[in-house]
């Protein structure tokens, strides 16, 4: 069906690769399903899926590369599945571009939920509905903090006037931070209004997506204020 969402899923367990595929049909998704990274890059490529869920640990093409590849050429929002909560790979796969991860073994029902979380920010990418805008903004929403602009409208931004690619996710994390510029937010009121999560999540997609930000707009653009959370510098 074309109003169908369209989910790439990379993942070597034929078991769990055919059990999640089958679930996610069942509501309502429209799935490939490739058992490798190598395979699963050719499919993206040639399908260009909605969203792709990538398990770190596949042959040919980890998944951590193969989302660095994906993110090279596309913001489509990416989930990696990993079977350790702790493990290493959760902060790598976040760090080559992922927009969240979900630990294995996995509810159905929560994987369904967080794929919906993630289209919902990507779909909504400007989000926000506050009544007033920084003292920084002029009549066309353009918030300007220095050299950096920031164009609620438009969903751009710009550095010293020049454009900064921004994934969507990151593009909600800086509009939170410039709707509200000096005031600290709390990592789980981060998780809240950018994730979309209404229960506790791991604060570490936070921290990875600041850092990510950060190299985008400037290191010293948003500042940590130890125990409480970030604040954009006004």
């Amino acid at each position: 069906m074309a109003d169908q969402t369209h989910v790439l899923f990379v993942e070597d367990d034929d078991v769990i690769r055919e059990a999640t595929q089958l679930a996610l049909e069942r509501d309502g998704f429209a799935v490939t399903a490739m058992p490798d990274g190598l395979s699963g890059l050719e499919a993206f490529r040639a399908d260009r899926p909605d969203i792709a869920l990538l398990d770190v640990m596949v042959p040919g093409l980890d998944g951590v590369s193969l989302c660095r590849r994906i993110r090279d050429e596309s913001t489509v929002p990416v989930i990696m599945l990993s079977a350790r909560a702790d493990s290493i790979d959760v902060v790598l796969g976040l760090e080559a571009g992922a927009d969240d991860y979900v630990t294995k073994p996995f509810d159905g029902a929560v994987l369904v939920a967080r794929i919906r979380a993630v289209l919902r920010r990507f779909g909504h990418a400007g989000g926000t509905d506050r009544g007033e805008e920084s003292a920084g903004a002029d009549a066309g929403g353009v918030l300007t903090f220095g050299e950096l602009e920031v164009d609620t409208e438009g969903m751009e931004v710009r550095k010293g006037g020049q454009p900064v690619a921004l994934t969507p996710t990151e593009m909600r994390l800086l509009l939170e931070f410039s709707s509200a510029p000096g005031t600290v937010l709390s990592r789980d009121k981060l998780l809240e209004r950018v994730w979309d999560y209404g229960w506790g999540g791991d604060t570490r997609v936070v921290d990875v997506h600041v850092q990510r930000l950060r190299t985008k707009i400037g290191q010293d653009r948003i500042e940590t204020v130890r125990g409480f959370g970030y604040k954009l510098k006004a």
